[in-house]
This record gives C-alpha cells, sequence and structure tokens, in this order.
C-alpha cells in the first residue's frame, strides 16, 4: 500500500509472498513512478533489512548507484560541509 499525502489518496499493488527484491523494484517503477513521478520523501516502518535491500534493487534498476552513509560519519559530514 502506498499513499499519497498530498492528494489523500492510495494506491495498492497486488503482490505475493514470493516476489524477489528486483520484480517488486520494477513494479514500483512502472506502476508508481510511471503514474505519479518519483517521490519527493518516503515513509516506510524503517524495516532495515527490507530497505536497504530494496533500495538496492530499485537503484539496479534505474541504473543508478546508491551509497549509504551513517550518521556523523567524518567522511560524509566533511563533504556536506566542503559543499556548503
Amino acid at each position: 500500500m502506498l499513499a499519497n499525502r498530498l492528494t489523500n489518496s492510495t494506491h495498492f499493488l497486488r503482490i505475493r509472498k514470493d516476489y524477489s527484491l528486483q520484480k517488486l523494484a520494477k513494479l514500483y517503477i512502472s506502476e508508481i513512478v510511471r503514474l505519479y513521478g518519483v517521490p519527493i520523501s518516503i515513509i516506510s516502518d524503517r524495516d532495515p533489512r527490507f530497505t536497504y535491500r530494496f533500495w538496492k534493487k530499485l537503484q539496479e534498476s534505474v541504473s543508478t548507484h546508491l551509497d549509504f552513509s551513517s550518521a556523523f560519519h567524518s567522511q560524509s559530514d566533511g563533504k556536506f560541509e566542503w559543499i556548503v
């Protein structure tokens, strides 16, 4: 289930438990991004295993690279401060 807080609409996708993350990522792109565009923000229940693996597969589906950094990591903080 995906909810759009701006329009108060809800979009349900019919999925099965045995769907791979690759299939879920492609379904997300073909059904959600196609209709609504890329979301500005996403709120999830924070399951770290699903979140990491899903975003990794989603990025692979659109041929981009996603790097995660940890909070307060000196390298990522330094880059941010350098850009600002």
